[in-house]
Order: structure tokens, then sequence, then C-alpha cells
């Protein structure tokens, strides 16, 4: 008896993640089918991907683009819908088994609750929501016998690290970073750097705002609030530390001091691939490391004084409530400002310090506290920087 393709809905098909997702699956199409792809804006790759896939349903998250949307796929077998609701509730469908979440930002929230509440295997690629709302989400997911698999290189990393040692303790994970374009800038060079300079990563291709949050480590900030919630651990077991070379995408210490390590070459469709496989791993046609050609492995400590924000990100979650949320916000609004130059690099710290102290606090927010918070978050946030 042929065994049933598992049934992918991608959520942000058009960004990094969603096409190197759609990647994969078109290397396995006797093991995956696409079910449903969701954009927010860019339709006329949307479109495309639905013409070559033929998802059951397509969804533009801008209901002005629904109508182009429609007309463009009249001529095939495929549901077209829009909005926000739309989405949250086709990753609730019977037929899906995983829904990647790979929409950028808060955005990503409402659709994962949803996913979650339905029992759906999550393919997470989106790490905003376990930021915003990391205690609310691992609850949920318990309470429905949701899985969640980390499509994060260094989350699948440390998942790949962890595989057989339930019953051992963690002493410490080792969170890796690249460092980014400026690694080494001082704060006087970074006050000279523009958004094309930030946008050039050395070692990744992702979309503009996860690129600039590399660039400031605030990335790298979320992973590690990402990381408690994922493997249950304190943030004080966390260390981010600066490997340039990035093949060494994450380590765990235990118990007896010895070091587990995943490695590979950077390429994001691997953890991908694994998140959509688990537990099993599928041939592949990636680039195999070779480690003849990498004898210059280096480690290094960031520059905390430099890069603030990966600061902020554990004074946030230390405090917990909802600081993390407050925080992810503010770097939404900062990173938006500095793309559309109106505040420098430097600047987007001070837009994150100041609205993190200037917006309530809750101790113990329930899920609508949460979109409260991103909303006061947005706008004290947008008049720090009018204010610059």
């Amino acid at each position: 008896m042929e065994k049933r393709k598992k049934q992918i809905a991608i959520l942000g098909s058009t960004g990094s993640i969603g096409t190197q997702a759609l990647d994969v699956v078109a290397q396995h199409t006797d093991k995956f089918e696409v079910y449903a792809l969701t954009a927010n804006n860019n339709i006329d790759l949307l479109i495309k991907q639905a013409i070559h896939f033929l998802p059951e349903i397509v969804v533009i998250g801008n209901d002005s683009k629904y109508q182009v949307l429609k007309d463009a796929l009249s001529n095939y077998p495929i549901k077209v819908w829009s909005g926000m609701e739309s989405i949250c509730d086709i990753v609730q469908t019977d037929d899906i088994d995983i829904v990647l979440t790979a929409m950028v930002g808060f955005s990503g929230l409402k659709p994962t609750v949803s996913a979650l509440k339905a029992g759906k295997t999550i393919a997470l690629a989106n790490k905003e929501t376990l930021v915003v709302a990391g205690d609310y989400i691992i609850d949920i997911a318990l309470k429905n016998g949701a899985p969640i698999l980390p499509v994060d290189s260094e989350h699948s990393a440390i998942f790949q690290c962890l595989n057989g040692e339930e019953l051992n303790r963690i002493n410490k994970i080792w969170l890796t970073a690249s460092g980014g374009p400026f690694r080494n800038y001082s704060k006087d060079k970074l006050k000279l750097v523009d958004k094309n300079q930030a946008l050039n990563h050395p070692r990744w291709n992702m979309g503009p705002k996860v690129t600039i949050d590399s660039s400031t480590l605030m990335n790298k900030g979320f992973e590690m609030i990402e990381t408690k919630w994922l493997f249950d651990v304190e943030p004080s077991q966390i260390e981010v530390i600066v490997h340039p070379q990035s093949i060494v995408h994450s380590m765990v210490e235990f118990a007896d001091t010895s070091v587990i390590a995943q490695m590979g070459v950077p390429d994001m469709r691997i953890p991908i691939q694994y998140a959509f496989t688990y537990p099993e791993r599928f041939k592949s046609n990636f680039k195999s490391a070779n480690f003849f050609e990498l004898s210059n492995l280096t480690f290094e400590k960031p520059d905390l004084d430099v890069f603030k924000n990966l600061t902020f990100a554990y004074e946030a979650i230390e405090k917990g409530g909802n600081m993390p949320c407050i925080l992810n916000a503010a770097n939404e609004i900062a990173v938006d400002g500095f793309l559309n130059d109106q505040i420098s690099f430097l600047a987007m710290s001070d837009v994150l310090e100041q609205t993190m102290h200037n917006v309530s606090f809750i101790e113990s927010p329930a899920l609508e506290d949460y979109f409260e918070t991103d909303i006061e978050a947005r706008k004290m946030a947008t008049e720090i920087i009018n204010n610059l």
C-alpha cells in the first residue's frame, strides 16, 4: 500500500524560508505535497508558486490583492481566500500534517496559536511567536499534544544534539552567531553604516528584517529567548558565541562537561527538511561540508558594549511577563525606521531601550494582553523615532 504524502501548509511561502521550503518539497514530491500557501503582499511570486505546486488553498493576507489573485488562478483547481482570519482557519484543516510558520514578526502569533489548538505539528521558523508569548505557546502546545519542531539552524542543531539525551542534565547551551557584517566594528564605525551595508550578510541569505536583526545581534537575542522556551532551560544556561564561519550551528554541554555539536554548511534547506522528515533523515542534493577546507573554525565573545540589543534580550526574558513582547514590537518599528532612513543604525538600540522603559509592564499576561502590548509598544516606538 502506497504511503500517504505529508500535507504541508507553508505560511509565508514567498519569503526566504518559504521559498527554500518549497525547494525541499520539490526534491521529494513522492513524500510531500503542498496543501496551502500564504503570503502577505508578494502576489506575483505567490501566483507562480500556486501554479507550480497546485495547492488546495492559497491565501493572500492583504485583502486588497484578493481579486487579482483570484482572477490569476481562476483556471486552476485552487481555492483562493484572503485575510488573517482565513490563514487561521486553514491551518486547522484536518488534511494538513505540518504547518511551517515562516511569516515574519508578530504576524505569526495568531495562526500559530490556531494551528496548535488543532494539534498540528508546527515547523517553527517564526521565532517571534515564542519571543512574544513563549509561556502561553508552550502551554497550549502541551495541552493539545502539538509538537513544535524548530527550523532555525541553531535550534534545529540543539534539537539534534539532544536526541537520545532526554535523561541527561544540560549544563550549558552554546548558541552560535555569525556576528553579521559588523562583527569587529566599534561604536564610532557603526555610526557611519547604512542599510545597504547592514543588508549584506556574509553567510546567510535572509529577508531584510532578519538580516538587519542579525547585524544588530537582535536576532541572536530572540533566538536566546526561543531557546529558553523550546528546551526548558534558564537564560543563564544559554551563552551566545560568535562563530563567523557558520559551520557549527550550536552546541550542548552536559553535566559531565561533554559537548555535542551539530555541524554542516550554512544552508537553511537542511534544517527545514529535517523538520519535515523527523525522525527520519532523507537523502538530499545539498552540499556536504568539506573539513579539509575548514581548518580554521574560530569562536569569539560578542561585544555587548557595542551590540546592546543582545543585552536587552537577556533583560527582557529575565523580567518576563510582557517585556519580551514590548522588545519585539519596538524592534519591528526600529528596523522599519532604519530601512526607511528615518533613524541611524545605533539609534535602533535607543528606540528599544526607551520603549522597554515606558510601556506598561504586565507580570502575567493573557493572550489578549500580548496583542494590546504590541499595539502600545509600536505606538510608543513610533513616537520615539519621530522625536529623534
